[in-house]
């Protein structure tokens, strides 16, 4: 990757890794991201007794690690495997994975401009990340329109080309969440009161459908989960209030 960080990781930092070397009660692995080696005491490589570290771990292989402490004096990098949750490991591998597609964009970039890739890294990235930690998160508000490369101080011919790449290869992210309404209204207008209020909370992000027997499927979709998930709150919150009297209601999540 031609992403580097510089120094050393703080404390807790979550690090994607390659196993270098397995001794018997430890293990050496290259931070990738830092340049820089750590070790991971058997005791962290995984709860429970350990027979053979191999079992766990083979040189080459690419692991997420938990910093435990730093000494820079010595150049000490403690890790531990065992306290990386699958949640976590998954977020820093697609972290990495999209910072990949950013560096691909720049690839494609210096092929056309007959540079090499480092030489169009290092010129953007002196500007970007002055305001981000990543190129990736940048290229992503470019998607979305918040952001300009030629106002974070690249040339405008090159902030032209970056920017028109990133807009034809990287598509906006979406979220999705679903729900399910029952809905069984005594009202002798029951569906006319159940269409006004679906009507109150409408929107192009959400959609709506009629399962039958009174069920009612709600799609929400946005840029992120929290996004997604207050304009679900609203959105029951809403349906909960008109039905709250004189009908049975009941709203429960679908889980992917």
């Amino acid at each position: 990757m031609l992403y580097k960080k510089q120094g050393f990781p703080e404390e807790s930092e979550l690090v994607m890794c390659t196993v270098s070397n397995i001794q018997y009660h430890s293990v050496f692995a290259d931070l990738d991201e830092y340049g820089r080696q750590g070790m991971i005491h058997i005791s962290e490589i995984s709860p429970g007794r350990i027979r053979n570290i191999r079992d766990y771990v083979k040189e080459g292989k690419k692991i997420v690690c938990k910093v435990l402490r730093v000494n820079s004096e010595r150049g000490h990098i403690d890790l531990s495997l065992r306290r990386v949750n699958e949640a976590q490991r998954k977020n820093k591998v697609n972290e990495l994975k999209q910072e990949q597609k950013a560096e691909v964009i720049i690839e494609h970039i210096a092929k056309a401009l007959k540079k090499k890739p480092e030489e169009i890294y290092q010129e953007i990235s002196a500007n970007i990340l002055k305001s981000y930690d990543r190129l990736f998160p940048c290229f992503m508000d470019i998607v979305e329109g918040t952001a300009s490369l030629e106002k974070l101080g690249v040339e405008k011919k090159l902030a032209d080309m970056i920017e028109e790449a990133v807009k034809e290869r990287i598509k906006r992210q979406e979220v999705e969440i679903e729900g399910s309404f029952k809905i069984v209204s005594f009202s002798s207008n029951g569906l006319e009161d159940i269409k006004k209020s679906f009507k109150k909370i409408e929107n192009p992000s959400i959609a709506l459908r009629y399962d039958g027997g009174g069920s009612y499927h709600i799609i929400v979709i946005a840029k992120d989960y929290k996004i997604a998930e207050k304009e679900l709150k609203l959105a029951v919150d809403s349906v909960t209030k008109d039905f709250s009297k004189n009908a049975e209601f009941a709203f429960a999540r679908i889980e992917k």
